[in-house]
């Protein structure tokens, strides 16, 4: 019931906001990667203003959390498919719950896929004053007595937080399922109820624990690459560097619904790759804590495609998918 509430408000506030012009959906609270894309996206446009043939301008940013995205997704996919100016914000969780079926019966071949903005990776976080000064003490901690640790995700039991800390568990000899997890709503939420001692682990993405990093106030354990990441997190080291095989890649970027026209749907892939294509946009996407990747249109929707295969078939393997 809550969720079919949240959906009708969320097609009303729909129309209102068609009415206003340009648009950016986060489908989470605000404060974690999700916002973070829509606010990039919103620079990276406004950085066309003074260029020949501009976007929309003033895109506004709303939020519409609930069902880890599923509410954002069937507002514009169930009620408002052929707005030309409305854009969301996704990520490799948004696929993986695709994958796993948690947007409904639906594919990725549903929406349309705009651009890809950035790359980013997972990380797991504690407060600057935890006693868990290393990603071996907090799995040390795990092992020891994993009732007595709350690890705040976004999502519940198949989300990529969740997954992530179940590959570390897994790699440990720790049962995933001995771990408790605290769900929230989005990456913000995570971080607050962290810093609140609500939970005493957050595991979330590399942007959003540079936001926190900076403020002195998070101790990052671990970042989810291959390498070091460079900015703020310089100094973490990764799980690999710590002797736990666990990467997690995550792509962000934006959709639009199914329904605008061709032509407004290539009139906006060009617009991202106009804004990719800018030096200025590169700065913008470091400080945001994002790493280079940039895909759009069709080459974007062939690699959602298979990306959305591929977190099926590892889902299937750990009895995720519906």
């Amino acid at each position: 019931m809550k969720t079919l509430l949240a959906l009708i408000c969320a097609l009303l506030f729909g129309a209102a906001a068609q009415a206003a012009g340009l648009e950016c959906i986060v489908p989470s609270k605000p404060g974690g990667a999700m916002d973070l894309t829509c606010k990039l996206a919103q620079k990276g446009l406004y950085g066309l203003r003074e260029a020949p043939d501009p976007p929309p301008s003033d895109m506004h940013i709303t939020y519409l959390p609930g069902g880890i995205g599923a509410v954002a997704w069937h507002s514009l996919v169930s009620g408002r498919r052929t707005e030309p100016n409305t854009l969301v914000a996704f990520s490799g969780g948004s696929l993986l719950n695709l994958a796993q079926g948690k947007f409904g019966k639906v594919k990725s071949s549903d929406v349309r896929w705009v651009a890809a903005l950035g790359a980013d990776y997972g990380m797991i976080a504690v407060r600057a004053d935890s006693p868990y000064k290393t990603l071996r003490d907090l799995v040390a901690a795990l092992q020891a007595n994993p009732q007595k640790v709350l690890i705040g995700v976004s999502g519940t039991i198949g989300s990529q937080d969740w997954l992530k800390m179940a590959l570390l568990a897994r790699t440990s000899g720790i049962d995933p399922k001995a771990l408790r997890f605290v769900a929230l709503e989005g990456g913000g939420e995570a971080f607050t109820a962290m810093h609140a001692n609500y939970v005493h682990v957050v595991s979330g993405d590399a942007s959003e624990a540079s936001l926190y990093a900076a403020s002195g106030n998070t101790r990052v354990l671990a970042v989810l690459s291959e390498q070091r990441l460079p900015g703020v997190l310089a100094n973490v080291p990764t799980a690999r560097e710590q002797g736990f095989d666990v990467v997690w890649p995550i792509i962000r970027g934006v959709w639009m619904g199914p329904h605008a026209s061709d032509a407004e749907y290539r009139q906006w892939v060009a617009y991202f790759d106009r804004v990719l294509a800018s030096p200025q946009f590169a700065q913008m996407r470091a400080a945001s804590g994002l790493y280079p990747f940039g895909l759009t249109g069709d080459a974007l929707a062939v690699y959602i495609k298979k990306a959305v295969d591929d977190y099926g078939r590892r889902a299937a393997e750990l009895g995720l998918v519906r």
